[in-house]
């Protein structure tokens, strides 16, 4: 069969949206406002882990200006960071793990098929564990109620994702108000107990943290899903609604989620913002917003696993993934992942970051922003210039001084296109092989 008759082929198979275009561009006829693109990825920063994360800040750092400096400052990168990968889905429609194919190739991409599934998942895991240990702690039930609870919610929050976009935007929009009314409420108190404003100026750290650790944690809790926030911002219609709402939910947003943690763990010297709750007489409200902030990361945190599996197995069927891999996190929620939330952030601020990097300088670089439409294209097996560039930035940031993260995400983009000009100087064809000649 001519290669033209396997494409087309190929485009009608892909055509059917049911399942959220996992191996192709969102069409414009999908796409989606501001309002919407920001409320489902407000949903998805407004998480228990990254309030735990501020906590341990606000115990390290006085009020100001250290402690507000270090929130502003970390999360501008963030939203930044994020908000460059949503203008890029929004030009071209396309997912983190599709721009990968062009950024890796049609096997490199498969790589960080893997290691984005792969953290998603022990998120996914570290949700489902948190909420079942934690009700069964504050609800005083016995400790063989944790395995129950967490195959119940293992598979309940995994609901609004087998929906796909609408069910995530819906959840969103219910809770991500209700939430940040009791973190007001929360803040509001906290600043009544430490005696206003003077008081709050008047806390001394009781922990040590140096800064370079402080902007690790706060944009390394959040650079795994920011890198994969291309989900939801390939719905936009617009480069307003890709970037802005970017920026409003991991500048705004997810320094809300780290303020708020910090400020409580500032007044009480307490990092666990459930206990927080408990110290402010708000128990029953803590049990639902817990239940509500994991719920909206944990369905957009399988959501990534699933489109992530359908790029990894060529396959359309998202839905199957989302069940598959509740199941997965469901086990290893069961084997312990809760205490393993340290370790993971490690992983996910060495290994994450760099594919942001990469993919920045494929689609800036490389393609002057112009990607050919992906149902045209017969890909190479590798992309070596995004493979030795990914490396290289992993590397670094694993091994380099500073912030880790961001160290990651410049070193892949420089040696992407360092590799890229000594590949042509030695005269290696690191192009894609184009069938039809449209672009995205």
């Amino acid at each position: 069969m001519a290669d033209e008759e396997i494409l087309e082929k190929k485009n009608e198979e892909l055509k059917e949206g049911s399942e959220d275009f996992p191996l192709v561009e969102v069409p414009i006829s999908e796409r989606k406002g501001f309002w919407s693109i920001s409320v489902v990825l407000l949903g998805f920063t407004f998480f228990t882990a990254t309030m735990w994360a501020g906590g341990n800040l606000g115990v390290s750092f006085k009020f100001w200006p250290d402690l507000m400096l270090l929130i502003v400052a970390g999360n501008l990168l963030l939203g930044l960071y994020v908000a460059i990968l949503g203008y890029i889905a929004f030009k071209t429609g396309l997912s983190t793990v599709l721009l990968g194919r062009y950024s890796f190739g049609d096997w490199g991409s498969k790589w960080p098929d893997f290691i984005l599934g792969f953290t998603q998942i022990g998120w996914y895991a570290w949700g489902t564990a948190t909420i079942a240990i934690l009700l069964t702690k504050f609800l005083n039930l016995p400790q063989g109620w944790n395995i129950p609870l967490m195959i119940l919610f293992g598979f309940a929050f995994s609901w609004t994702a087998y929906v796909g976009y609408r069910g995530l935007e819906w959840l969103s929009r219910f809770s991500v108000p209700l939430m940040t009314i009791l973190i007001i409420w929360s803040m509001t108190i906290a600043t009544k107990d430490a005696g206003g404003l003077a008081g709050i100026l008047g806390i001394e750290p009781t922990k040590d943290m140096t800064t370079a650790a402080a902007i690790t944690i706060i944009f390394g809790t959040f650079v795994s899903g920011g890198t994969q926030s291309t989900n939801w911002t390939r719905f936009s219609k617009t480069a307003y609604s890709a970037v802005f709402g970017s920026l409003v939910a991991f500048f705004i947003g997810n320094g809300l989620m780290i303020f708020a943690g910090a400020y409580g763990g500032l007044v009480y010297q307490e990092p666990d913002i459930v206990n927080v709750l408990v110290k402010q007489g708000l128990l029953f409200w803590g049990i639902v917003m817990l239940f509500l902030n994991i719920w909206t990361t944990q369905d957009n945190t399988i959501y990534n696993f699933s489109v992530a599996g359908c790029n990894f197995f060529r396959t359309e069927k998202r839905r199957y993934f989302t069940i598959g891999g509740a199941a997965i996190g469901t086990i290893l929620a069961i084997l312990g992942m809760y205490n393993w939330l340290i370790p993971w952030l490690v992983l996910l601020g060495t290994f994450i970051p760099p594919i942001g990097g990469v993919i920045m300088a494929d689609f800036f670089y490389k393609h002057k922003m112009k990607y050919p439409k992906i149902t045209n294209i017969k890909f190479q097996k590798f992309n070596w210039s995004g493979v030795l560039g990914y490396i290289a930035g992993a590397l670094i940031a694993k091994y380099s001084p500073g912030v880790p993260p961001i160290n990651g995400i410049i070193g892949a983009f420089v040696f992407y296109v360092i590799f890229d000009i000594l590949l042509k100087v030695f005269g290696i064809n690191n192009n894609h092989e184009i069938v039809v000649g449209e672009e995205s």
